[in-house]
């Protein structure tokens, strides 16, 4: 039976990469999936039900309007055995329209149930579109880090000078320490 760990990359590895065959690795066929949006940069359904909705919109729908996406899990991954995770995110993308850089995040909660995860709540504290001479460095950057797990520490460590990064870092590691 595949662990949550394993279950939380494929979805991490079918949304960033735009591979929707991942997802039967992650979701179990009805599956739930809660999103709570607190911007206003972004929008998504506030309930899907069952893996196809899921991927359509998380993975098939997302790629159309971005690429060059990193979402990284803050701290370690969930032990071998956990049926329950939770942890703060961090994603770093491109819109494919005209390139602007964007920089969410947020908030995971996860439930596993038979080897694959039964219910994903999705909490999006922010997304903001950053310009577009910030896309290069920040994905640069990006690339350089642990994948898709990462210390806040290392997500720290040789972050560009972009004040929204800086900021987005002071408060995970803010939220991460409650």
């Amino acid at each position: 039976m595949p662990s949550l760990k394993h279950c939380i990359e494929a979805y991490i590895h079918a949304k960033d990469g735009n591979r929707p065959h991942l997802m039967e690795a992650a979701f179990e066929e009805q599956a739930e999936l809660v999103t709570r949006v607190r911007t206003d940069d972004i929008a998504f359904p506030p309930h899907l039900t069952g893996r196809d909705a899921i991927t359509s919109i998380m993975v098939s729908q997302f790629a159309q309007r971005y690429e060059n996406v990193y979402t990284f899990c803050i701290g370690a991954p969930p032990t071998p055995d956990a049926l329950a995770y939770a942890t703060n995110w961090l994603v770093c993308m491109t819109q494919k329209d005209d390139g602007a850089a964007r920089l969410g995040s947020g908030r995971y909660e996860w439930l596993a149930n038979a080897g694959r995860i039964s219910r994903l709540v999705i909490t999006i504290d922010e997304m903001r579109v950053l310009g577009r001479e910030i896309a290069a460095p920040m994905l640069g950057w990006a690339r350089s880090l642990p994948y898709p797990w990462c210390a806040i520490d290392q997500l720290e460590r040789r972050m560009p000078q972009v004040e929204a990064l800086r900021r987005v870092a002071r408060e995970l590691r803010c939220a991460g320490a409650r």
